[in-house]
């Protein structure tokens, strides 16, 4: 990872200690949970006096704790993934919808945002689990391989898509994931023409979705799917039953939110 000071041009307000001390929380993961000093002056590209300082820092905040020379994010680094949620305020209006849709097709139901090169999830409602990895809000995933990201990405201009996913993680990929630009081109042209994304088991094998654009003021700002197994829903149902919940669903919480 390069120093997050060394930005091209800077501008006189960027204050560099805070951009590290950032990169220093970013460098935790569900791969990397706990870290030594050096694991993580190399994963931030930091030197390691000024990693010291900043993991000495963030102790004393609360963000960070030691035990036997190895480091681990506390708790309390919620707070600052909270903080935008709340002035989000979009969870708390379309969990009761999500709440509802699981009832009704007894399917786990998420909504995301963009956050660059990947979808960043803000509300999860979860039903049976059918993927191996774990999902909850704060999860993030490529965007061009999600069908919320490629909703999402509905909404940019062709130069910008690809852009992204040139510089997107392609290391976790299946036989059906999109391997080019021009595919994935192809594909988020038809979700612009038809305003909604089904995927098959390009995220994970034997996962399939289908997610729709959540609207405020005639914008987008989320998207929300359904996710289900390759094995209980044949693409056919996925088309014929659960995209028209979703679909509901969706209206229901665009117009929720323009009533904000």
């Amino acid at each position: 990872m390069s120093d997050p000071g060394d930005m091209a041009s800077p501008s006189a307000e960027f204050v560099q200690s805070f951009a590290r001390g950032l990169s220093v929380i970013r460098s935790f993961s569900a791969s990397a949970r706990s870290q030594t000093l050096a694991e993580v002056a190399r994963a931030t590209g930091l030197p390691r006096a000024t990693t010291r300082r900043l993991l000495h820092t963030l102790q004393q905040l609360g963000y960070v704790r030691a035990l036997d020379g190895r480091f681990e994010l506390t708790p309390k680094v919620l707070d600052i993934g909270y903080s935008y949620l709340s002035s989000l305020g979009m969870a708390s209006i379309a969990v009761p919808y999500l709440e509802e849709l699981r009832a009704r097709l007894n399917e786990s139901s998420s909504i995301a945002v963009l956050d660059d090169t990947d979808v960043l999830y803000v509300a999860r409602v979860p039903g049976e689990r059918i993927m191996t990895v774990s999902i909850g809000v704060g999860s993030r995933f490529p965007a061009f391989q999600t069908s919320l990201g490629r909703v999402l990405l509905a909404e940019l201009d062709d130069a910008d898509i690809i852009d992204r996913f040139e510089r997107s993680d392609r290391s976790r990929t299946t036989p059906h994931t999109v391997a080019t630009a021009a595919d994935l081109l192809e594909a988020v042209a038809a979700v612009r023409a038809q305003g909604w994304a089904l995927l098959d088991q390009e995220l994970e094998v034997g996962v399939r979705s289908v997610a729709a654009p959540l609207r405020q003021r005639d914008l987008v700002v989320a998207a929300v799917n359904v996710s289900t197994s390759a094995g209980r829903t044949p693409l056919d149902e996925l088309s014929a039953t659960v995209l028209p919940a979703l679909l509901e669903t969706a209206d229901a919480i665009s117009t929720a939110l323009g009533m904000q």
